[in-house]
């Protein structure tokens, strides 16, 4: 029986398969499965094979990591608009860890930028480091160190803001700086872009280097923020699984729908603000019609003299409304000191409180759990697994039951994490949750823009 290499060691494999007999060269990691081998291609994804099927193992050598290299300088014209890149993290400035096989943040904001010297033909850039972590891990002290920095290149003079992110939580910290910037009616001095990638920077098919080119001309070159149609953020990813076009998707209005592909993001219950396509070089961007008329007709907030900040310390308890749902689960989490409560109904907003059959209490329990949370002044909010469309509590008898308990969140278009932010900012900017939700504060609640 052959024994499995050691993780790091280079390898070259004799296997036997259904299509003969062939020899793969790459990089011993942790085997994915018992029994088996797993390399690290030189293409850089990983294959795995049984160790039965593997008939020789040669080792040829040990994993060397490439040494770094000091990063390159990058200079720009100084008519070229200024736009600084706040970096926090994510596959976007990530790296293979050949010797494991994971991927791991770590591009230093320089590397990002040295990496693609087509940037100093969009703007001047600068690059500040705010932290190097996985989008899993953002909490809402990073989003105010984000609200900060952005502020910060506003005030240094810069044109424009990119802020590279993991993509997981992108859709989230997006709309939490929108808000941030324009919930109290006004907006940011420029474009801020929220960029992230689906492969990491040093893979064949990763969609870094374009999105990264786009989100910065959009920084450079895009239109000033009305604030009023969800543009004081944006999000910038592919429009599909080619090259060539990303998508300007508004802040506080989209979401991330795919778990791999390149075209992961879509808005919700709203439409593409712009396109931007890049051929043989050249970087252009195109508005959708309805965004393009707005800022022909629509005045422009005025500049937010300071942007908001939110509470860390904010307690919301989210549920999902369906059959594992529970009152003394809900109690629960009421006795424990949330500040608010926001629940994934079904449809259009509902959720199970009624027992017409006489067979199940526990919808019942819901519904006097619910009441009591509702006098004890703890808001309750519902939002739709559905994702697109709106919250219509008044087409159905229950949905109407529901308002006469005192839950929110009737007539709003906003996506589901968004519903969830604009608590959170209602919490830590002293408006009432019911009054922030029935209010369209930056664009999250337009009608004209759904698709």
């Amino acid at each position: 029986m052959i024994d499995a290499p050691r993780p790091g060691e280079r390898v070259k494999i004799e296997v036997t398969s259904h299509n003969g007999t062939t020899t793969v060269q790459g990089i011993a990691l942790h085997p994915a499965a018992p029994r088996h081998i797993t390399l690290k291609l030189v293409n850089g994804y990983n294959a795995s094979y049984p160790l039965d099927a593997v008939e020789t193992i040669e080792i040829i050598g040990e994993y060397s990591a490439p040494q770094p290299t000091p990063p390159q300088i990058i200079k720009a014209s100084n008519e070229l608009p200024r736009v600084r890149i706040l970096h926090t993290g994510g596959t976007i400035a990530s790296k293979v860890d050949y010797a494991t096989g994971a991927v791991v943040a770590r591009f230093e904001p320089e590397e990002l930028v040295a990496s693609l010297p087509e940037l100093s033909e969009i703007a001047q850039i600068e690059a500040v480091k705010l932290g190097n972590m996985f989008s899993d891990d953002i909490r809402p002290q990073h989003w105010n160190a984000i609200i900060a920095a952005s502020k910060k290149a506003f005030d240094d003079g810069c044109r424009g803001v990119v802020v590279t992110h993991g993509t997981d939580t992108l859709h989230i910290t997006s709309a939490a700086i929108g808000l941030a910037w324009a919930a109290r009616g006004g907006t940011a001095p420029g474009p801020i872009a929220f960029v992230g990638s689906q492969r990491s920077s040093d893979r064949g098919s990763s969609d870094a280097a374009e999105n990264l080119l786009c989100a910065v001309h959009w920084a450079a070159n895009g239109p000033k923020p009305l604030g009023s149609h969800s543009d004081t953020s944006v999000v910038i990813m592919h429009a599909n699984a080619n090259d060539g076009v990303c998508s300007v998707l508004p802040g506080t209005g989209v979401r991330k729908m795919h778990t791999s592909r390149r075209d992961a993001f879509h808005a919700v219950n709203s439409e593409p603000l712009g396109m931007i396509h890049i051929e043989n070089g050249a970087i252009e961007h195109t508005l959708h019609s309805t965004y393009a008329e707005a800022i022909q007709d629509s005045p422009r907030r005025a500049i937010a003299e300071r942007p908001d900040a939110y509470e860390p310390g904010v307690r919301i308890a989210q549920f999902t409304a369906g059959p594992w749902l529970h009152a003394e689960q809900i109690e629960a989490v009421a006795q424990s000191g949330v500040q608010a409560i926001v629940i994934h109904g079904t449809g259009l907003g509902h959720l199970p409180i009624d027992d017409p059959g006489k067979d199940a209490p526990e919808n019942t329990k819901i519904w006097r759990t619910l009441t009591r949370c509702v006098n004890r002044e703890i808001p309750i909010v519902v939002t739709s697994q559905c994702i697109h469309g709106p919250i219509d509590l008044n087409v159905y008898s229950k949905g109407r039951k529901q308002i006469d308990m005192g839950i929110i969140g009737h007539g709003s278009v906003a996506s589901p994490e968004t519903m969830i932010v604009k608590v959170h900012w209602a919490l830590s900017n002293s408006m009432t949750v019911a009054e922030a939700i029935a209010t369209d504060l930056a664009g999250e609640g337009r009608n004209t823009l759904m698709a």
